[in-house]
């Protein structure tokens, strides 16, 4: 195993305890800049996911619309929280061809692109032992007085994400400070994804913020505005 992804598992549980773990639900809420651009300012305000931690599936409710939101890599749903159909999307990847970071998008669109990246922020590391993974450690990177390793990870296409290159910087007690790159739903634009306040649940540390900051192209974060922010309030692992 890569040397430093064995340093930032241990630091956020320990792969032993992820292994007996089957899935999660978390209650939290999602703002920034990006969702007044797309038209979807108030969609992520309060909501509550379940989802398994080795398949690509997601439920959102919405807490208060009697909605909720169905993710898959290949189809994208809204219901009513009782189950009935609304609309659905197959293939939901190639309705962005040709979007740029200003192009609205629908509750569809948003779904997909909440429901992946929910799903691969709150499983990493974890997630860089799953197959189909190639790691590199790359130099290390300064930032707020410290020096964070810094580990490229290649997506195998089998997982729905941002792009097939990632880059995470581990602190010196191996926690995620930092998680980057590209976003090709979003043309393209790039993403500094910053982690804190971690908690530990149920024996798995876990960032209750997240701030998400557009890159100035020399991997720098321009400070305003706050393109995504991220709030769990609760959050819960079973082991079946």
């Amino acid at each position: 195993m890569n040397e430093l992804l064995a340093i930032a598992l241990d630091a956020h549980g320990g792969l032993e305890r992820w292994n007996k773990l089957q899935r999660l639900t978390a209650r939290m809420s999602i703002s920034g800049r990006t969702w007044a651009i797309k038209g979807q300012p108030f969609l992520f305000k309060d909501f509550r996911i379940e989802m398994p931690l080795r398949e690509q599936h997601m439920v959102t409710h919405l807490l208060g619309q009697g909605r909720r939101l169905i993710f898959d890599p290949d189809r994208v749903a809204v219901e009513t929280e009782t189950g009935d159909p609304l609309f659905q999307r197959v293939n939901p990847r190639a309705s962005f061809e040709g979007h740029s970071f200003e192009t609205p998008w629908d509750e569809l669109h948003a779904t997909y692109f909440c429901s992946y990246a929910l799903w691969t922020y709150l499983t990493i590391p974890f997630l860089y032992t799953y197959p189909g993974f190639l790691l590199e450690e790359l130099s290390p990177w300064k930032e707020d007085h410290e020096e964070w390793r810094r580990l490229k990870a290649t997506f195998p296409k089998s997982i729905a994400s941002h792009t097939n290159e990632q880059v995470s910087c581990f602190g010196p007690d191996g926690l995620l400070r930092r998680h980057q790159y590209r976003v090709d739903v979003l043309g393209g634009a790039r993403g500094l994804n910053y982690a804190y306040d971690y908690r530990n649940f149920g024996g798995i540390k876990v960032p209750t913020k997240r701030r998400i900051y557009g890159d100035d192209g020399s991997g720098h974060h321009i400070s305003n505005p706050v393109l995504i922010s991220i709030d769990i309030s609760e959050m819960e692992f079973a082991e079946r």
